[in-house]
């Protein structure tokens, strides 16, 4: 096929260029700074520097920041700037009960409607998380450790549930990442996981939630009681 004169002479010399989302950009680089701990809860943002870092003006900064606030990372202080929201210890407590009682009802949800190939993945997933326990960073723990109760949630088959429990990572990622390092034994928190999974597998409702009652406590405990210190 040719293309004649008159068509190369009204054809457009250049293709459109997809410019990326900017903000989108800066926002993850400061969600992933903040939940992985680089940057310390109570810490300023300062607007000027990370600009200076990243390369970019301060207006992407700001509203990736904003977007930020809207996740319950940061808090706005007038003639301050952005800072790192900090945690304490009933902020644990309220998190902790609202995902406790939306776990249990999800691992109940799911052992009733998931089919024994997908519960059977659970415990593949404690496998995994044990396996590399060692040998993996702080941030990618965090997310393993994160997708095991998010797949619960999703065997669940209720979206409602699920989306509820998805609103909820970024705190709980929070929560998470600023306390994972303070447990000494990586592999035996991995394992933890392990009667959960088990009882799961084997349809047992009140095993499975007694299981993941115990797991969500201890958790609520250890980490209420870093907090506490802070």
């Amino acid at each position: 096929m040719t293309i004649s004169r008159t068509e190369a002479a009204t054809a457009p010399a250049f293709s459109s260029i997809q410019v990326p989302d900017l903000v989108g950009v800066v926002e993850a680089q400061l969600q992933q700074a903040i939940l992985s701990g680089r940057i310390a809860p109570g810490e300023r943002i300062v607007e000027a520097e990370m600009a200076r870092q990243m390369g970019v003006s301060r207006a992407p900064v700001r509203e990736a920041a904003r977007r930020l606030e809207s996740l319950g990372l940061l808090i706005s202080r007038p003639r301050h700037g952005f800072a790192v929201r900090t945690v304490s210890p009933k902020q644990v407590t309220d998190l902790y009960e609202v995902r406790i009682q939306l776990e249990l009802l999800g691992a109940s949800l799911a052992c009733t409607h998931a089919t024994d190939a997908e519960l059977a993945q659970l415990d593949a997933r404690v496998d995994d998380m044990v396996e590399r326990a060692e040998i993996l960073s702080s941030p990618e723990r965090v997310a393993l450790d994160l997708d095991f109760h998010f797949a619960i949630s999703a065997l669940s088959g209720n979206h409602y549930l699920h989306r509820l429990f998805d609103n909820m990572q970024t705190e709980v990622r929070m929560f998470l990442a600023l306390s994972e390092d303070s447990y000494g034994d990586l592999k035996a928190l991995a394992e933890t996981h392990r009667p959960i999974a088990k009882a799961m597998a084997a349809r047992d409702v009140d095993a499975a939630q007694h299981a993941l009652r115990y797991h969500l406590e201890t958790a609520k405990a250890h980490v209420r009681g870093l907090f506490s210190k802070a």
